[in-house]
This record gives C-alpha cells, structure tokens and sequence, in this order.
C-alpha cells in the first residue's frame, strides 16, 4: 500500500508538471501574437508584394493549420542580426533555413530538421580548352624555355668560338657567326640533323660531341618539368577536401554554418551578407570561390541568368540540417516541434519540396 500511494503521488505530481508546461506553452500560442523572425533567403524566404513565400514560410503556414495561433513576421537586414534577434529573445522563433551547428545548439534551441542540405563551392565556369592554354603557357613555361634557349646558346658561342677561323664559310663573322653556331647548337639538340652547319675542328667536334650526349639529358629533363608543371598546376586547381581551400581566396555569408565551418580549419574568408552579394563577387573576379548553402546557390544562380558563368562544383563540404530555431528554453518548441513532425510525413509537403527542387 505505502509503493501504491508514493507511485499515484509521483503520477500525478509528473501530470502537473507536464499539464503546466503545456498550459504554459499554450498560453504563449493564444494569449499573445507570435513574433517570427526572418531575413530573406529565397528560395526558402522572399519578400514579394503580395507578402511572404518560400518553401519555410509554406511549412510554418502548413503547422499553423493546426495550431492556430496569431502571428506577424519580423525582418532582420542579414544573417548575423536575425541569430543575435533569437538569442536575445527578440523573437518567439525563427523559421528561416538555419543549420544546426554545435555553437548554435548553446546559443538556441532547435526543432526537428525539414530540409536537408549540403555546403557547396561556386567557381566560375572556363573553357576546356582555354584552361589548357593557361596552364601550358604558364610562367614556369616560359621560364624552361628561357633556361633552353640559354644553353643552346652557350653551346652555339662555344662551336663559333672555334670554327671562326678555320671554318669561316660556315661560322664566320661575329653576331652572323654566333647566330650560325646558335643554328648548329639546337638542330644538334633536337637531332634533326640537316648537315648544312658541322664543326670541322677538333675543338668544335669535341663541344658537339659533350653537347649531343648532353642534349639528350636536357630534352628529358625539359619534357619531365613542363609535365610536372603542367601536373602540379592542375592539381593546384582541384578542390577535393576543405583543406584544399587554402589556396584560393574565399568568400562566404557572414555568421553562416559555412563561416564556422572555415573557421574550424582556419580557413581566411571574406565576408558578404548573402548569397547574391557571394556570386555577384565571384563573378566579378573579386574572390576565387563562394562557400554556401547548395539549395540557395542553385536558385540565385538560376535567377541571376548566371548559369554560363558559375559552377557548382560536385565535391560538397558537409551536410546541413534546416530547423526551426528558438530562443534558449523556448516552451513553444514543444508544442511546435510534434506538428512539424508530422507535417513532414505528409504527401503535402513532399509535393512541395519536390517543386522546389
């Protein structure tokens, strides 16, 4: 008997408790409008004249069928204003696409996830063939042609420094003379052989002799660093792992998931306030590479025309998980948090996000 009565003490201790927090959630919901903060993100939040779209603003409208509650939107100008809004409570809550992120999850609280998505890279589109060229007449290039040309040189002065007296039909005169050993010295290295220019002299014999053998070396040598060049530049310009990003100036949004991300690895960025602002810098060769959210770079792009310009490289850098944010210790999660959840299993919304894919 004395289990029996501490047992329906706990029970009904535990149904007020839970009774409360729902009246008390409840009383949030219905005696007061809910203030819902958001920056425009399309294709998740936009501002249209007839008042707000998108595919959050659509999920939220699909859980007030339920709940019923009064509500008004509040617009933040960016990203970092509309987090710093939630934290300070300045907002019920916010149904604009944020990631969950560890250094979020101790700023706010966050509902089940209703969209998932990937971090993804934008560059601008080149030519096949183009690419090729730039790389191929790189600096390093010429700079292994230059070296060439020199030792041929050398060798060319060396046979006429020789041949000038006593073969001066062939290597007479001074610059003429230099110029005809300069002749002999690169059809002797390529071992083309015409026969028009040859060294008579022991000297001149002895120089074609050490530079035919050294020609050898050098035409491997020289075939070795412009494809290790060419190879290296290549694998410069992938972009396989995050740490890969070091070597290219990055832009991202200012307080996204993509900023903690590089931050992690100690990636330098610059800052914009959207996705628009990120592609319009890359465009415009003012950064290498933009860092964001893929479902938003997909769209902007789309809408900005800049399909021949920009790429959205294959490789993504993490996945990404859209929730619903409230303040810390927020009871209306717990009201909401259900009805999103089975929002999400309906037909509905599978439709919808399918459209706006």
């Amino acid at each position: 008997m004395p289990f029996l009565r501490l047992f329906s003490i706990f029970i009904i201790l535990f149904t007020g408790i839970f009774s409360g927090n729902a009246q008390k959630a409840d009383s949030l919901l219905y005696n007061k409008k809910l203030i819902i903060g958001i920056t425009e993100t399309p294709p998740f939040v936009e501002k249209r004249p007839q008042g707000y779209a998108g595919l959050s603003i659509n999920s939220w409208k699909m859980v007030n069928e339920k709940l019923q509650a009064p509500y008004e939107f509040k617009e933040y100008s960016n990203l970092e204003s509309l987090l710093n809004g939630i934290e300070k409570g300045e907002v019920d809550f916010s149904v604009n696409p944020i990631t969950v992120t560890d250094n979020r999850m101790m700023r706010m609280d966050f509902s089940q996830p209703y969209f998932i998505s990937h971090t993804s890279v934008v560059k601008r589109r080149e030519s096949a063939t183009l690419k090729h060229l730039q790389n191929f007449f790189s600096w390093d290039f010429f700079s292994v042609i230059g070296l060439l040309l020199l030792v041929i040189l050398v060798f060319g002065v060396l046979v006429w420094i020789f041949e000038r007296k006593r073969n001066p039909e062939e290597f007479g005169g001074n610059v003429k003379g230099i110029m005809q050993g300069f002749w002999c010295s690169a059809v002797t290295m390529t071992t083309v052989g015409y026969g028009d220019k040859a060294p008579k002299t022991t000297g001149g014999r002895i120089i074609g002799l050490i530079w035919m053998f050294m020609a050898v070396i050098i035409i491997s040598s020289f075939t070795a660093g412009i494809a290790s060049s060419l190879t290296v530049k290549s694998i410069n310009e992938e972009i396989t792992s995050i740490q890969d990003l070091e070597r290219f100036d990055v832009a991202t949004v200012k307080s996204s998931s993509s900023q903690e991300l590089l931050n992690l690895y100690d990636i330098e960025s610059q800052f914009v306030n959207n996705g628009h602002e990120g592609l319009e810098a890359v465009k415009n060769e003012k950064t290498n590479l933009f860092i964001y959210d893929e479902p938003i770079l997909k769209y902007e792009i789309d809408r900005m025309g800049l399909s021949d310009d920009l790429e959205i490289l294959d490789q993504s850098l993490k996945k990404d998980y859209y929730s619903y944010a409230f303040p810390k210790g927020s009871q209306l999660l717990k009201r909401i948090d259900p009805i999103l959840i089975r929002t999400l299993k309906t037909m509905e919304w599978t439709n919808l996000v399918k459209d706006y894919n």
